[in-house]
């Protein structure tokens, strides 16, 4: 079974990195379930980074089940619809979190 552990620390090559020129985004992710976790992700002018664990004051915060997440990263499911029927809960700055949606390849 496919972990999302291994999906998110794939994530700087599933990035179109030209396309994060510019910005300069701290995210965190927290996933339930089986597979879950913590993990942040900063995205810095080209440069996409994945640690484990909690980060300093994220400007995004994801939270979702780790199969919900591993959806989403396979474009199986609908972001907005997620979010919209709370699979997933986003706090912190909604337009950030909606530009870096744009990023995946």
């Amino acid at each position: 079974m496919e972990r999302f552990s291994d999906l998110i620390n794939n994530m700087p090559n599933q990035i179109d990195l030209d396309k994060t020129k510019g910005i300069h985004a701290l995210l965190q992710f927290s996933l339930s379930g089986e597979g879950g976790g913590d993990w942040g992700v900063t995205v810095d002018d080209g440069k996409v980074t994945v640690v484990p664990g909690q980060v300093n004051k994220p400007q995004v915060i994801i939270k979702a089940s780790a199969a919900d997440a591993i959806k989403l990263m396979h474009n199986e499911l609908n972001p907005v619809g997620a979010f919209m029927t709370g699979k997933v809960k986003v706090a912190g700055d909604m337009a950030l979190a909606m530009k870096l949606l744009n990023l995946l390849k």
